[in-house]
């Protein structure tokens, strides 16, 4: 890993090498006269049209539909960080090896939460930040009002207009965590387990109280130890767990494993899984999907714990 991000170091080095002339020509051809933010992520991309709409353009580092655990920079990448206007990034480390080159040039979005706050995740002995804070709505609407700190000092001649659709998106928040809370009342006590493919549902446990297990480490590329999946099965049988999730970015396999086994020991479970029957963790759909936006993706992630689950 510290090869990839020497790499990732000098190409930026040399990318930030041009010319302020030459920066300023590739961002005004493509761009006219808008300003450009560069966003690392889906959920930042979706976060700065809900403030900004047409007030900005934007620069999207890790397409939609892909995780940032597997995604590898390319040099066009570091081009589109270094001629943003205002670079912003989800930071806890889940831009992973781009995270050096963006401390270097972009906002941290979570750069004024709380350690104490910021859950951690034991993997393979080493507690490491869990960075999938999204799934907080707090947490998330403190990045929210971060952007648009941001975004108004980039563009302060639209600072009414960016307040007043954060205020608004704010607003769509808190009755997005009502509509969730409403849903996920209708789940028994005793079937409300989620049990997903890797850790990435912490928050969303701790913000609904609902107990999650996930065979697998932080990321969604690594390998699931069969103790893992014994552990897991064990845990599926002992809480007679109707349903089991895939997540869009992960192997459903894995937990088709889980259910062989269960199956196995006279036990059967669902595998929730296929299109637009999988879990949203690490990113948001492509546009046009189901899960484009963040409320999008995660009123459908509720509807389906809840319609599996209850």
């Amino acid at each position: 890993m510290k090869k990839i991000i020497t790499i990732l170091t000098v190409l930026l080095t040399l990318v930030g090498c041009q010319s302020s002339e030459t920066k300023n020509t590739s961002t005004t051809d493509k761009h006219l006269d808008k300003k450009v933010v560069t966003v690392t992520t889906s959920f930042l991309n979706d976060m700065v049209n809900e403030l900004a709409g047409d007030i900005v353009d934007r620069e999207v580092v890790i397409p939609a539909g892909e995780s940032p655990h597997l995604y590898v920079a390319k040099p066009k990448d570091l081009q589109k960080i270094y001629d943003g206007d205002l670079v912003l990034y989800q930071g806890l480390g889940f831009e992973g090896n781009l995270t050096e080159a963006l401390e270097q040039e972009g906002y941290c979005v979570t750069e004024n939460f709380s350690k104490d706050d910021v859950k951690t995740i034991d993997d393979e002995g080493n507690e490491i930040i869990d960075p999938h804070f999204w799934f907080n709505i707090d947490f998330y609407k403190l990045a929210t009002e971060n952007v648009s700190k941001k975004l108004v000092e980039l563009v302060p001649e639209q600072r009414e207009t960016i307040e007043k659709n954060t205020e608004n998106y704010i607003s769509q928040l808190t009755k997005l965590d009502e509509e969730n809370r409403n849903l996920l009342s209708q789940i028994p006590e005793d079937s409300k387990y989620l049990i997903t493919p890797h850790d990435a549902f912490n928050y969303f446990s701790e913000w609904y109280n609902i107990p999650v297990k996930a065979p697998q480490g932080m990321g969604s590329d690594t390998e699931v130890a069969n103790k893992d999946i014994q552990k897991t099965v064990d845990f599926i049988i002992d809480h007679k767990i109707k349903a089991v999730f895939a997540e869009s970015t992960t192997d459903p396999a894995r937990m088709e494993k889980l259910q062989e086994d269960c199956k196995s020991r006279g036990f059967e479970v669902k595998v929730v899984s296929g299109k637009n029957q999988e879990l949203f963790s690490d990113s948001l759909a492509p546009k046009g999907e189901i899960g484009d936006t963040f409320i999008g993706m995660y009123k459908h992630n509720v509807e389906l714990i809840t319609e599996n689950l209850k």
